[in-house]
C-alpha cells in the first residue's frame, strides 16, 4: 500500500490507516477475536498505522492492540505506527472556552496519563500521543503542548498531535504556524469541508501531519443504512443520528449515488470507496482512518486505497455536497 509521510520529519504511514474506537465496544457488541483477526489482516494487507485512544472502551481497544502487537515478529512491529491519545480531565466536551488547561491538561494530569498509555500500549515510547480534544482559548499560553515537548525528549513520545474538537476544528491553525504540533487529526469528509479553507492548506505550509478521520460521517456514507434505521442503544450512533437525522442524512447520500452514476462511476466505486477517496483528495492529507471490526471491512477499505484518484470535474461536483449542518455531536 502507498505511504506518505506524517508531516516533516514524520515516520511513513499507509494511506489508510486503521481507526480503533470500534475495538472498544461502543459500536455494538465486539468480539475480541473479530478485533485481533481485523487488525492482523490489516498489517497483511500493508496498513501500518493504527489510531486508538483509552476513551474507547475504558482502554480495553489500546490494550487489544498492544496484545496482538507483541505476537508479531520484531522486524515486521517495528514497522508499525499506534497513536493513542490524552483526554482532558474530568469536564465539559468539548473543553468550553471558560475551562482552565489547569484544571483539564495539568502537568501532573497529562504526565500520569502518559504513562498509563504507555503501559496499556506495552511500549516505553508512543509514536503518537494527541491529546483528545482543545480549546482555542488555550492558543496563547499552551502549556499542555509544553509538558508533551518535554516528554518527547524524555522519550516517552515521538510526535505530538492534537484532536480537532468538532465544533472549532480551525483552533489549531495558530498551533500549527507556532511550530507546537507535529499533527492534526481532523475531520474532513464529503459533508465537513471546512478544513479545506484554511486548516489544511496551513498543515501544507508549515509540514504538519494531517490524520482525516470520520471519512464516512460514521458509517452514513456508505449508504448502508435507509432513513427510517435504528441503531442499537449500546452503538453510539443511536444518539448522534438522532431525531430526523438519518432521513436527512440518507436523502443526501442519495444525492452522492447519482452523481457517481451520471460520471458512470457507480460500478467502480461504492459510496464508501468515493467517500475515503474524497477524504484522501487534499494534498496536506498523510492517511485516513478507517473503522475496521473484522477481516471483511479490512479488504473492502484496503481495496480503495487501489481505486485511481477522482478526475477534476469529478471532486469539483462531489464538493457541493457540503453540508453546513451544525456539530451533531453537540446535540443540534
Amino acid at each position: 500500500m502507498k505511504q506518505n509521510q506524517l508531516g516533516r520529519d514524520g515516520f511513513p504511514v499507509s494511506v489508510i490507516g486503521f481507526g480503533g474506537w470500534a475495538l472498544g465496544g461502543q459500536w455494538g457488541q465486539q468480539n475480541d477475536s473479530d478485533s485481533v483477526a481485523a487488525l492482523e489482516r490489516a498489517i497483511e494487507s500493508g496498513i501500518n498505522f493504527i489510531d486508538t485512544a483509552p476513551g474507547y472502551g475504558d482502554g480495553r481497544s489500546e490494550t487489544v492492540i498492544a496484545d496482538m502487537l507483541v505476537q508479531l515478529p520484531p522486524s515486521i512491529r517495528q514497522t508499525i505506527h499506534v497513536a493513542t491519545k490524552t483526554p482532558p480531565s474530568s469536564g465539559p466536551w468539548p473543553p468550553t472556552p471558560y475551562c482552565r488547561w489547569q484544571d483539564r491538561y495539568s502537568a501532573a494530569y497529562v504526565r500520569s496519563d502518559v504513562e498509563q498509555r504507555l503501559k496499556n500500549l506495552k511500549t516505553d515510547c508512543i509514536d503518537l500521543l494527541q491529546l483528545h480534544s482543545w480549546t482555542r482559548a488555550w492558543n496563547d499560553d499552551p502549556q499542555p503542548l509544553l509538558v508533551l515537548q518535554k516528554l518527547r525528549e524524555e522519550g516517552k513520545i515521538r510526535k505530538i498531535g492534537i484532536c480537532t474538537p468538532e465544533q472549532d476544528q480551525n483552533c489549531v491553525v495558530q498551533l500549527m504556524r507556532d511550530g507546537l504540533v507535529d499533527v492534526v487529526q481532523v475531520i474532513f469528509n464529503l459533508f465537513e469541508q471546512e478544513p479545506a479553507a484554511q486548516l489544511l492548506p496551513v498543515a501544507a505550509e508549515t509540514g504538519t501531519g494531517v490524520i482525516v478521520r470520520v471519512s464516512l460521517d460514521e458509517g452514513a456514507l456508505t449508504g448502508k443504512y435507509a432513513a427510517d434505521h435504528e441503531f442499537p442503544a449500546d452503538d453510539f450512533r443511536s444518539s448522534y443520528f438522532a431525531g430526523d437525522r438519518m432521513v436527512r442524512t440518507a436523502a443526501r447520500v442519495d444525492q452522492i449515488a447519482a452523481d457517481l452514476k451520471e460520471f458512470q462511476l457507480d460500478e467502480d466505486y461504492t459510496l464508501a470507496d468515493a467517500a475515503i477517496k474524497f477524504s484522501q483528495s487534499h494534498a496536506a492529507v498523510s492517511t485516513v482512518i478507517v473503522g475496521m471490526r473484522n477481516p471483511e471491512q479490512v479488504d473492502k477499505n484496503v481495496a480503495t486505497a487501489g481505486l485511481p484518484d477522482f478526475a477534476p470535474e469529478v471532486l469539483q461536483r462531489l464538493r457541493r455536497h457540503q453540508w453546513l449542518r451544525g456539530v451533531w455531536y453537540g446535540g443540534k
